[in-house]
C-alpha cells in the first residue's frame, strides 16, 4: 500500500479517511471470486491529533472503542452456546470495570486534586478564581463542604 502511488480515497474527509489502491477502488461492487484475497486498505487518522491539545481528547474514548470492538469480533461458535455467553459476559465485565475506572479517575481529579489539595491552600485558590468559594477563608469551605462541592455528583464518588 505504501509503495503504490496510485491510491484513492474511498471514504472519509480531510481529517480521517480510508484509502485503497486505484485498481481496488470499486472492490465492494465486484464479486469476491474475481479478486484474489482481501482488499488492502489504509486508514489515515493523523489529522485527528494534529492541531490544538483539545483535539486529542478523543483518545480518552479509545479504551471504550476497543471493548466495543472486542464484542463485535467475538468468534463464531456454532453449537457452543455456553462459550459465546461466557465471552459476552467477560466483555461486558471489562466494559463495566473500564467505566468504573474512568469515573473513579474523574472523581480523583475533581475531589483530591482540585477541591482538596488546590482549594485547600490560599495561594492556589486565589490563582484560580473558580475555586475561590472553596478557599480556606471562605465560609462555604467549612467542614466537609470542599469535597462535597468539588465532586461531580456526590453519590458516585467515595469521600477522600
Amino acid at each position: 500500500m505504501l509503495d503504490d502511488p496510485r491510491t484513492v480515497r474511498v471514504t472519509g474527509d480531510d481529517i480521517a479517511a480510508v484509502f485503497r489502491r486505484a485498481d481496488d477502488a470499486d472492490a465492494e461492487h465486484r464479486p469476491a471470486a474475481s479478486r484474489e484475497g482481501p482488499v488492502p486498505e489504509a486508514y489515515v487518522w493523523c489529522n485527528l491529533t494534529s492541531g490544538n491539545g483539545t483535539r486529542a481528547l478523543w483518545l480518552l474514548l479509545l479504551p471504550f472503542m476497543v471493548v466495543n470492538l472486542a464484542h463485535w469480533m467475538r468468534p463464531t461458535a456454532h453449537g457452543r452456546r455456553r462459550t459465546v455467553r461466557l465471552y459476552g459476559l467477560l466483555v461486558r465485565l471489562a466494559g463495566l470495570s473500564l467505566t468504573v475506572l474512568f469515573v473513579a479517575a474523574a472523581c480523583e481529579v475533581a475531589l483530591d486534586l482540585a477541591a482538596w489539595q488546590c482549594a485547600g491552600t490560599h495561594a492556589c485558590a486565589e490563582r484560580h478564581s473558580w475555586l475561590g468559594f472553596l478557599s480556606p477563608t471562605s465560609p462555604t469551605a467549612a467542614g466537609g463542604a470542599r469535597p462535597a462541592a468539588g465532586s461531580p455528583s456526590p453519590p458516585s464518588c467515595p469521600p477522600p
